[in-house]
């Protein structure tokens, strides 16, 4: 892809997430990449990438200082493509709870991110996942294929109605560790996932080329 039709995307640089592994993943599927936390050019870009790293908390604070609130929900308003990863995508929800503290994310989606239940915390390694059969997401990606995940935290109970009938209900995509979880979503001009692509090997640049066709 030449860089006069290449995709325009802003990694959003609040000071939590692995910028430059989503830099070079997102450039190898041929994407004009820009890593910043200028307003404007977050703005303007035809994606943005949301990674995040840590704790729910300080990820929030972070992503406040940056004005990456107000970034994520102008885009969203004017159905502008973003895309969360990891703690990008937990904070997209209604509130995050760590060690008995509870802490408000961007509410997109209505749910709490709390410690998941297994025997093995954190989850991390290679695990499948369960995505519908019309994910545009996963299209061309073996069901078998697996993906990268690094979390002690999840949403394990999904529960957002779509009223009205003309909007296309998001499509979930679920993994397990010790219980159920919500291991991606798609949802209009807001995609996110659980694990994290831009480790994932030829499966997850397929994941960040599906993301790009969508703008």
């Amino acid at each position: 892809m030449n860089s006069s039709t290449a995709k325009k995307v802003v990694v959003f640089d609040y000071g939590f997430g692995n910028v430059r592994s989503a830099e070079r993943a997102l450039a190898r599927v041929g994407a004009d990449v820009e890593i910043t936390r200028d307003y404007d050019r977050a703005m303007n870009a035809d994606g943005l990438l949301v990674p995040g790293v840590g704790a729910f908390s300080a990820c929030m604070a972070g992503l406040k200082e940056a004005r990456g609130d107000w970034i994520v929900g102008r885009r969203l308003s004017g159905g502008r493509p973003v895309m969360g990863i990891c703690v990008g995508m937990q904070i997209l929800f209604a509130r995050g709870v760590e060690h008995g503290v509870e802490t408000e994310g961007l509410d997109e989606w209505p749910g709490t991110v709390g410690p998941l239940k297994a025997p093995v915390i954190p989850h991390m390694g290679w695990n499948t996942v369960e995505a519908p059969g019309d994910s545009e997401l996963f299209a061309g990606v073996d069901p078998d294929e697996r993906f990268y995940f690094v979390h002690s935290y999840a949403v394990t109970d999904w529960t957002l109605e779509t009223v009205n009938p003309a909007l296309r209900p998001p499509r979930v995509t679920w993994s397990a560790h010790g219980e159920r979880f919500v291991a991606a979503v798609e949802n209009g001009a807001l995609w996110a996932t659980q694990f994290h692509p831009e480790k994932s090997g030829d499966a997850g640049a397929q994941l960040l080329a599906n993301w790009l066709k969508t703008f």
